[in-house]
């Protein structure tokens, strides 16, 4: 079965505990914690205090998406402040970017934006935790899901098979009840939803149609 990945970029941020448990109540499997720097991608979002906040409000894994220009400076803020996994995005990576970040100690994942070629994380697979697509162009939440996604989900998969690995591919952007069971088709192991859940009335709801149960 698919995880859900709960975003919290679109949730109420005054009400950040009663969210979070709701969540949780509903069935969401993990947090994804959307950091921007507003250099990277032009918003800000939050920091490693808001991160240390939500690790005293669940024992569910916490994954931090750096959407950021010099993750390895501010990666171990992350990891310090309770993050169980980091997500660091290529397209501001070099060839040291990766073995730094595994110094961590963290399982370690890539981020691949819409236009970024997948074979440019073909050599590194072995490596990492996890591959992040994203199906939107990173920076705001409430985007449309890009269709041609789904073609980059298969692709991926097939090479993730080819190398004989067990990486799981995660899908953020669009993410819906809509666009979910197409995403699932695809291959998808993971599908973060931000606005879909935290705008509806039903989280429950909202986790089940997402996970196809």
């Amino acid at each position: 079965m698919v995880q859900f990945s709960a975003s919290i970029l679109n949730c109420d941020f005054t009400r950040l505990g009663e969210e979070i448990r709701a969540a949780e109540q509903a069935g969401v499997d993990a947090f994804h914690l959307d950091v921007m720097d507003g250099h990277f991608v032009p918003n800000i979002s939050f920091g490693p205090p808001v991160t240390a906040h939500i690790r005293g409000l669940t024992s569910l894994p916490l994954r931090a998406h750096l959407m950021i220009a010099d993750p390895c400076k501010y990666a171990p803020r992350f990891a310090e402040t309770g993050a169980d996994e980091i997500l660091y995005h290529i397209e501001v990576a070099d060839e040291d970017t990766l073995p730094v970040l595994l110094e961590l100690g963290k399982p370690i994942g890539v981020t691949l934006n819409p236009d970024t070629m997948l074979e440019s994380i073909y050599p590194i697979l072995p490596r990492l935790s996890q591959v992040l697509l994203m199906s939107v162009y990173p920076g705001f939440g409430g985007q449309k899901f890009i269709p041609e996604t789904l073609f980059r989900i298969d692709t991926l998969k097939r090479e993730i098979e080819r190398q004989k690995l067990s990486i799981p591919i995660a899908i953020d952007g669009g993410v819906n009840p809509e666009t979910a069971p197409a995403a699932r088709d695809a291959g998808a192991d993971i599908l973060i939803v931000g606005s879909a859940l935290f705008k509806s009335s039903d989280y429950a709801a909202v986790v089940r149609a997402v996970k196809g149960v």
